[in-house]
């Protein structure tokens, strides 16, 4: 039996359990190359954290959408501040990606940042590009919650690409378009 979702859609009804291997469904989706951004927000002092999961959601209004470990220390401190940046890295900054990305006593000991001008969430010098945003919704979905963010500030630099694919780093190589 199909279940209504709203604006006239269905989705199927889902079985009760899923056979899929957690290891082959990441290698599978690993095939998915993506961007890499660091959310960042500051909580007494700056936070952030690496994302693979940022993608636009709406244009009116302005959204974007990232997903978030339930488990990650770096979730309840967006949540509590409301605030954000997502700083989409360039192809030189993987060592940023990778500082981000796993336990480090202090992830923000000399890298240069500047607080964004509407949020004051640390914008990571260098970036692709930068998104300010305020915290709109957070959604438990399984391991994850998406956090849904209405953007308040927009900024782009210049560069190629980091990329995520395959359980690895790449370096995009498409170019800016400015």
């Amino acid at each position: 039996m199909d279940t209504p979702v709203g604006h006239g859609s269905r989705i199927a009804s889902r079985p009760s359990q899923t056979d899929i291997d957690e290891r082959e469904f990441r290698r599978t989706l690993g095939q998915f190359c993506t961007g890499v951004a660091v959310i960042t927000t500051v909580d007494g002092e700056p936070v952030g954290f690496t994302c693979q999961s940022l993608t636009s959601l709406s244009l009116d209004p302005p959204l974007v959408t990232f997903a978030v470990a339930n488990g990650s220390r770096s979730l309840p401190r967006l949540l509590r501040t409301g605030v954000f940046s997502a700083n989409v890295l360039c192809a030189d900054q993987e060592p940023l990606g990778r500082r981000f990305g796993a336990p480090h006593p202090d992830r923000f000991a000399g890298v240069d940042w500047l607080p964004a001008p509407v949020t004051g969430t640390p914008q990571l010098a260098g970036a692709l590009a930068w998104v300010e945003a305020l915290v709109s919704d957070a959604v438990p979905a399984g391991d994850h919650t998406i956090v849904i963010g209405r953007v308040v500030g927009v900024r782009r630099g210049g560069g190629d690409p980091l990329l995520y694919f395959g359980g690895e780093f790449r370096v995009g190589g498409v170019g800016s378009t400015q």
